[in-house]
């Protein structure tokens, strides 16, 4: 039976994006303590564990997510681990965060002048104390931007989760168009409900970078 989309349709797909936030929340948030370990074992002076990491990042980022969410989620089932859609997306998506703001925070900490940690040496400051007082205050500032700008592609991100069946946003809009037969009015307004979600988050990100451009006496060029 061919179903007439409505309001109710509607209301559907709004709470279908209540599991795209919350999904988003938690690899977000896994992320950023995976990210943050994988950050500074990166720039770690025990070459073995920046090597893992490092290996670990570029085999992340060179490969698709949804391979990566395929293997979590068979492999999961085949080790007898899991076979819940909801935990493979979430620590699929985890990882994959992990890799990437590691990256990004890799970046920010190489981008502190070396003279600074110098300095510290200088002073006696061991390798902890320089990494927690001096260097990560000052990387996690520069970082922000780039970091609020990955919650975007996050946030996007989380729709190829519909692939291992978690019923997201995207997943909806899908069986949503499979009784009603109504692309071209259902796919629109899951991207309408998508923009919603992350142009707040794109804006919050440039009012940071022009900001913390404005801090450090980086002239706007438009």
């Amino acid at each position: 039976m061919i179903r007439e989309f409505s309001l109710n349709e509607v209301w559907l797909l709004v709470l279908a994006a209540r599991w795209t936030v919350v999904l988003s929340a938690m690899a977000f948030v896994g992320g950023g303590v995976g990210g943050f370990v994988v950050a500074v074992a990166r720039v770690s002076p025990y070459r073995p564990l920046a090597t893992l990491a490092a290996a670990f990042i570029k085999v992340v980022q060179g490969t698709p997510l949804l391979m990566q969410l395929y293997l979590v989620y068979f492999g999961a089932s085949l080790l007898r681990l899991t076979s819940d859609a909801w935990t493979a997306a979430a620590l699929g998506l985890t990882l994959y965060a992990s890799a990437f703001l590691g990256e990004i925070w890799r970046g920010a900490i190489e981008a502190i002048p070396q003279g600074q940690s110098e300095a510290a040496n200088a002073l006696g400051l061991h390798y902890v104390s320089r990494m927690k007082d001096i260097v990560l205050p000052q990387a996690l500032r520069i970082s922000l931007p780039a970091t609020v700008g990955f919650l975007v592609q996050l946030i996007k991100g989380t729709s190829i989760a519909s692939i291992i069946g978690f019923i997201e946003l995207t997943r909806a809009g899908q069986l949503i168009v499979n009784v009603t037969f109504q692309p071209m009015i259902v796919y629109p307004v899951v991207a309408v409900l998508y923009f919603i979600l992350c142009y707040p988050i794109s804006l919050a990100a440039l009012r940071l970078e022009r900001r913390i451009d404005a801090d450090l006496g980086i002239a706007q060029h438009r």
